[in-house]
C-alpha cells in the first residue's frame, strides 16, 4: 500500500451488492477533518425509501446527504446518488441528477458517476470501485485511469461478491488493489 502524492479534488465510490457494510467502515473511519468531497453511488432499492443516508450517516464521521440537482460539492461532505437517478459531476463541481434509462441495470450508474468525474477533474479524480454484482462501474473507473486519475478496486478476496471489482480487473491494471482497511489508510494520507 503507498499514499498516492498527487493532489486530488474529488473522491468518487461506487458498489453494489455488500457495499453497504464497506462504505460505512470507511465512513466511519474517515478523518473527520476529511478535505475533499466524496461522491458514493451505490446501487440501491428503486422506490423505496431505504434509510441508506440515515445509516450511513449513524457511522460515518464526515456527514452524509442527498444531494438536489445543481448542488455544489463540499469538502468534507460525502454526497450519496439519490435512489433512482443517474448522478454526474460537472466542470464547475456541482451535481447533475438525471432519470434517462437505466445503464448495466442500474439507475444510478456507477459508471456515469465515474466517468463524469474523470471528464469533469481528469487527474485531480481518486475512483474506488467496491464489492458489486454485476460490472457496473468497470468502464468508468477505466475511464478514471485513462484520464491519469487514481483508481483502486477493493481486493476482490475480501468482497461479498466481487464479480464489479473482477469486471474492473479484466479491464486494465489500477494503481491499487486493497482491503477495505488500507483503503481508509490512503484516504486519510490524501491532501486537497
Amino acid at each position: 500500500m503507498k499514499i498516492p502524492e498527487q493532489r486530488f479534488k474529488i473522491v468518487v465510490i461506487g458498489g453494489s451488492a455488500g457495499s453497504f457494510s464497506v462504505v460505512s467502515r470507511i465512513l466511519s473511519q474517515l478523518d473527520p477533518a476529511f478535505p475533499l468531497p466524496v461522491v458514493l453511488c451505490l446501487h440501491r432499492l428503486k422506490h423505496v425509501r431505504s434509510g441508506l443516508v440515515e445509516g450511513l450517516n449513524m457511522k460515518s464521521n464526515i456527514p452524509v446527504v442527498e444531494p438536489y440537482d445543481k448542488d455544489k460539492l463540499r469538502p468534507g461532505v460525502a454526497m450519496l446518488a439519490p435512489s433512482n437517478y443517474h448522478l454526474f459531476v460537472e466542470f464547475d463541481s456541482t451535481i447533475s441528477l438525471s432519470t434517462e434509462e437505466v445503464n448495466n441495470h442500474s439507475r444510478p450508474s456507477i459508471d456515469y458517476a465515474f466517468s463524469s468525474a474523470a471528464y469533469s477533474f481528469r487527474e485531480k479524480a481518486m475512483g474506488i470501485i467496491l464489492t458489486g454484482a454485476n460490472k457496473d462501474g468497470a468502464m468508468g473507473i477505466k475511464n478514471i485511469h485513462e484520464k491519469k486519475g487514481y483508481t483502486i478496486v477493493q481486493d476482490p478476496s475480501t468482497c461479498d461478491v466481487d464479480a464489479m471489482p473482477q469486471a474492473a480487473l479484466k479491464l486494465f491494471t489500477p494503481d491499487q488493489i486493497l482491503k477495505p482497511d488500507d483503503i481508509v489508510k490512503i484516504l486519510n494520507g490524501l491532501k486537497a
